[in-house]
């Protein structure tokens, strides 16, 4: 009897030491558990805190500061122009024209870094272009058909059109420039502004308008007589045509527009973003040119700065076997 009373007494003291160890971890984790919940409380709250800290300064600060000195993020359709023509000839005034004008004019309008290179260029080319434009009895806003073409830089078509006009090597050839492996005159921006008014100039006495002179600069002459002689029509905005030749027009209406009003349109530049004209001395050669690279550097200049100046040299060397006269350009 004595020793089941042991037992019994033993086994209740190890079972009170035992609910008395779980009842102290069962504090200790609830305690653990309330200290993280708090913390975890008061960094959410700080966080909220700097986030709305952060839009506040952010709100004061945009508030404060010019607009040209932050991108406008607020996304709407741009302005249609009072009187959108082509060298005075109206764009029709039905939903079809204005539809298609308006097109051209979100996409150059929202296409900002292709149209902010414009802007800068025309400071440059459009100096050089106007004055031959007006020489040969072309309206001016043919400048903005260069803009269209080749975004008033050198470049080259899958097709095999060159330089700023973009003219194809048997075209250019008809109108007098120059086109070989070592002289190709369609990257010479005059001869080639010279070029596309002559063509532009028997378009338009050919087809009735300047409207359509464009579409031909663009499709063809003996496309857009196919097209006129199908369809009955003679006037640009009411033939049926392919897709890029349809907006052609259009587009170069809407570049006009934004770029004599850039401001209106979200381009803010200064007077120093725009790109200089180039100054330069003239050295005439008549003669052969073993490398242009020795010239170059006899002329106080650089290979790459002669191409810049001159890119209608092509090659590294001039052959010159006619003798004919040329005009260099130097820094």
């Amino acid at each position: 009897m004595s020793m089941f009373c042991l037992n019994l007494y033993l086994n209740l003291r190890l079972n009170l030491t035992m609910i008395r160890s779980i009842s102290i971890f069962t504090i200790v984790l609830v305690a653990v558990g309330a200290m993280l919940f708090f913390s975890s409380s008061i960094e959410s709250d700080s966080a909220e805190m700097d986030a709305d800290n952060y839009r506040a300064a952010k709100a004061e600060k945009s508030g404060s500061e010019s607009p040209t000195h932050h991108l406008p993020q607020v996304i709407k359709s741009p302005p249609m122009p009072e009187n959108p023509n082509l060298a005075g000839e109206a764009i029709p005034n039905n939903f079809d024209a204005r539809e298609r004008l308006d097109r051209e004019l979100m996409v150059n309008s929202y296409r900002h870094s292709a149209t902010l290179q414009y802007l800068k260029l025309a400071n440059r080319y459009f100096p050089i272009i106007e004055p031959i434009l007006a020489e040969q009895g072309v309206p001016d806003d043919f400048k903005y058909l260069a803009v269209a073409e080749s975004g008033l830089r050198n470049a080259s078509s899958p097709a095999g059109a060159k330089g700023i006009w973009q003219f194809l090597a048997g075209t250019a050839r008809e109108r007098g420039l120059t086109v070989n492996s070592e002289v190709d005159q369609r990257y010479d921006v005059e001869k080639a502004t010279r070029a596309a008014c002559k063509y532009l100039k028997e378009a338009k006495r050919d087809y009735g308008t300047w409207m359509n002179a464009a579409a031909c600069y663009n499709m063809g002459r003996s496309n857009m007589r196919k097209l006129m002689n199908a369809q009955k029509e003679t006037q640009y905005y009411d033939i049926e045509m392919n897709e890029e030749t349809a907006r052609y027009v259009s587009r170069i209406v809407a570049l006009k527009t934004i770029m004599q009003n850039p401001e209106r349109y979200g381009f803010q530049l200064e007077a120093y973003d725009l790109y200089p004209p180039f100054n330069y001395r003239v050295v005439e050669v008549n003669g052969a040119v073993a490398s242009w690279g020795d010239f170059a550097h006899k002329h106080g200049t650089s290979y790459r700065m002669l191409k810049t100046y001159n890119p209608w040299l092509r090659s590294s060397k001039l052959t010159n076997s006619a003798k004919r006269t040329y005009q260099v350009k130097l820094p």
